[in-house]
């Protein structure tokens, strides 16, 4: 079968962490060489596509969307017993799956911990043979990146895991200093340590990647756009990233504050200059052992949202797309903006009542205002953060408080501080340079534009909109440009994420590059009709994935028992009368509804698949996600299978029901009528 066949066949997918799969030799967590013994089940239920989370390192951070590297490999996924220099360490070994292995989810820190230290026992007792075999410097040579890694993980180590901008030294650095660190012969040791983990994950990696594609199933990975800022890859090349920006998402209906994702935004300037060296590396690293990405949040490739440094982490509603034509003084002064009428568009101004208001909620125990406290905290809140206009009951923010976080630190009532931030948001324009300004994301609701006349409203909202126009043409062929040199770069078959906000350029233009795009189902729907109807099946692009929920949703079945609308979803399948608790027969009847879909890709979570039998049903639907947006515990990203591969691969009743998901023919298009001639 040719690349082009592969990629064109139309797949049953399934979306597993590595982490969660439970082998016949895994200890405690997923492994890579899981995959292959995955793929022997995959094969028996007819699966054609088998999707993973990233598995770059990520250090003690769980979330494999916030990487040390965007090469190293997670050592976590490591089959230990599989090492050459392993052999007499088999008790410790079998101690260390004994500890972790029965455990409902995996104990991500603790398993993390336990196994470095079991691989820096075994380094140890075979330091010399490690450091002089030829094979591990070859493979040095070859990987280039991980000098810099292994160097980067060093001195991680020796900071206490500290960010690398907490540093005492080597917190800017040139690629002679890290040559002369990673040559210095004093620290060999430990480089090479980092090394040889990575020698050995590429390895059996690799091994299980082509066990998947010897059974002719697509291993498709995950390859985040953006990188965290307490990365080797930042700290090493600092000129390819705006580190000063906070890339995030604008609002939405799930994140009305936006979305601040704390990581930083690439200079495309200095990666073009550099014809995109970072960017081509990364992917023959990938293609090493996929044959198709997904290429996470992709309208990041045409334009991204950004915030200053100086904002909350949680919030990015004082954001703005980069690219994006700025609005400038000009403009305004065109429309008769004067200075006045500028710093009131563009500066939050807030009256003395407001803020009394705020601060009107402090009671006494009995439940009475306390005045006292009400009166001392207005006057700190008025001359720390404040200065007054003139004689006016008009307040602006003081000059030296520049962001979010400087209210934040602010040593006032907490009800001060809710009231400052909102204040703080409050306004028509965002002058993120002196005298560039771009639209806030609900200028319509601010003071200032509700003060407009209506003249000056149509005006502004003529010019926010012809810049948006102007931008849509820029961010198309800024997306194309990027998504080209991708598809030029690799052999690899790009998958799209582009949920969101999404500008009219990106489906085309993923169109035009033959990029499937994502659709799930729970979400696509016709926003604008009444009703909010959902999008039939069988108006699915082919070149898509058609999927029921992702790693941050809710699972199908705590979708169905908590979240839907399920008359609305039960009629639109043609199934009214499927029951309100979740079952087998529930779940049958909607995945094989799904899997008419005319996507190329029908791609379910594993927990989904699983749902097809009662057995595997936990108590709790919540506690069968794989991540909750928002929260950081333990809890997420630690899913496990309830029971072993082998013990899937037993269960011949589930394996027959995913079979049957294979089966499935797309759904018919209905018949248009053909328009015969009028008689005369």
């Amino acid at each position: 079968m040719t690349q082009k066949e592969l990629f064109e066949q139309r797949r049953i997918g399934v979306v597993i962490p590595v982490g969660a799969l439970r082998g016949k030799k895994s200890a405690g967590v997923g492994e890579f060489s899981d995959l292959a013994e995955f793929t022997d089940l995959a094969v028996k239920m007819d699966i054609g596509l088998i999707q993973i989370l990233p598995v770059n390192d990520t250090g003690y951070e769980s979330s494999p969307y916030s990487a040390l590297s965007a090469f190293a490999l997670h050592p976590l996924y490591l089959r230990i017993a599989d090492l050459p220099e392993a052999k007499g360490f088999a008790p410790k070994i079998e101690a260390l799956a004994k500890r972790f292995d029965k455990n409902a989810r995996f104990s991500y820190r603790a398993l993390l911990e336990a196994k470095l230290e079991l691989l820096r026992d075994i380094y140890a007792a075979h330091e010399r043979a490690v450091a002089a075999r030829e094979s591990l410097a070859a493979w040095i040579e070859e990987n280039p990146w991980v000098k810099p890694y292994a160097v980067f993980r060093r001195l991680k180590q020796a900071n206490q895991e500290k960010s690398w901008m907490e540093w005492s030294e080597y917190r800017n650095v040139t690629k002679k200093e890290i040559d002369a660190l990673w040559n210095d012969p004093a620290l060999k040791k430990e480089h090479l340590f980092w090394a040889w983990i990575q020698e050995a994950l590429d390895g059996q990696f690799r091994k299980a990647a082509k066990a998947v594609a010897d059974a002719g199933i697509l291993l498709e990975g995950d390859l985040p756009i953006l990188i965290n800022d307490d990365s080797c890859d930042v700290w090493a090349h600092p000129e390819f990233f705006h580190v000063d920006l906070s890339a995030g998402a604008p609002p939405d209906m799930y994140s009305p504050q936006g979305q601040n994702w704390g990581f930083p935004v690439y200079n495309w300037k200095a990666l073009a200059k550099d014809k995109y060296s970072w960017w081509k590396n990364r992917l023959a690293v990938a293609e090493k052992y996929y044959k198709a990405y997904r290429i996470d949040h992709v309208l990041g490739f045409f334009r991204i949202w950004v915030a200053s440094r100086q904002d909350l982490a949680s919030s990015s509603l004082l954001g703005r797309f980069i690219p994006f034509i700025p609005i400038t003084a000009k403009d305004l002064a065109d429309m008769g903006f004067d200075s006045g009428r500028l710093r009131w568009s563009s500066c939050p101004h807030i009256p003395t009542h407001e803020v009394w208001d705020a601060l009107s909620r402090i009671q006494n125990a009995d439940g009475s205002r306390n005045l006292a406290v009400i009166q001392r905290e207005a006057e700190k809140t008025f001359a720390r953060a404040l200065d007054r206009i003139n004689d006016e009951e008009l307040w602006l923010f003081k000059d030296t408080v520049k962001g979010e976080k400087d209210i934040e630190a602010f040593d006032i009532h907490p009800f001060a501080k809710e009231y400052l931030i909102s204040a703080w948001r409050n306004r028509v324009f965002l002058e993120y340079e002196q005298g560039l300004y771009a639209p806030m994301w609900f200028y319509k609701t601010s003071r200032a534009y509700a003060t407009f006349s209506f003249e000056e409203k149509e005006k502004v909202d003529a010019l926010i909109e012809a810049r948006k126009l102007e931008s849509e043409k820029m961010w198309e062929t800024h997306g194309k440009k990027l998504l080209a040199m991708l598809i030029e770069s690799s052999s690899i078959l790009p998958c799209a994420e582009d949920l969101g906000d999404v500008p009219e350029c990106v489906p085309k233009v993923l169109a035009k590059l033959n990029i499937p795009g994502l659709r799930v189902v729970r979400w696509a729907r016709k926003w604008d009709a009444e009703g909010e109807p959902y999008i039939p099946f069988e108006e699915y692009p082919e070149l898509s994935v058609c999927t029921l929920g992702v790693h941050d949703s809710s699972t199908v079945r705590e979708w169905w028992e908590k979240e839907a609308n399920q008359a609305a979803f039960a009629g639109f399948i043609g199934e009214p009368s499927l029951a309100s608790v979740y079952n087998p027969g529930v779940a049958k009847k909607i995945l094989q509804k799904t899997a008419s879909a005319a996507s190329r890709f029908r791609v379910f979570q594993i927990q989904d698949l699983l749902h097809l039998s009662l057995k595997y049903y936990a108590n709790d639907p919540a506690s069968e996600r794989i991540n909750v947006p928002g929260s950081v515990t333990d809890f997420n990203w630690t899913y496990r299978l309830p029971v072993s591969i082998a013990e899937l691969e037993q269960d011949e009743e589930l394996v027959r029901a995913v079979q049957e998901l294979a089966a499935v023919k797309p759904a018919a298009k209905p018949a248009t009528k053909k328009k015969g001639k009028a008689k005369k």
